[in-house]
């Protein structure tokens, strides 16, 4: 037990609590285009984020017939790199393909 009295005056002392709160996250979308092949797109999901065969195709088809598709929730900086990589995977490959960031 401590003495009174002795450094703090008899009261003590409380450390602040640390408030923690969940980084925003953001979506990475894929862009519709007339020239990347669905199976592309799909090796794309599979490798790049992690997706499933059956995921992949169903993120691939919404693409395809609305124009666009979410693939992922990812912090800031993970989500810019996400982005970065499909650019740079469907530029070797010869794709137009797009992605971008957004919000969730």
């Amino acid at each position: 037990m401590a003495r009174p009295g002795k450094g703090t005056g008899g009261e003590v002392k409380e450390k602040p609590r640390a408030v923690t709160r969940r980084p925003q996250l953001f979506h990475v979308v894929l862009i519709n285009d007339d020239y990347t092949t669905m199976e592309f797109v799909v090796h794309v999901l599979e490798t790049l984020f992690d997706k499933g065969p059956a995921e992949a195709y169903r993120i691939m088809m919404e693409v395809h017939t609305r124009g666009r598709g979410v693939c992922g929730a990812y912090t800031f900086e993970v989500a810019e790199t996400k982005v970065e990589a499909v650019h740079e995977l469907a530029r070797v490959e010869g794709f137009p393909l797009r992605a971008g960031i957004e919000e969730a």
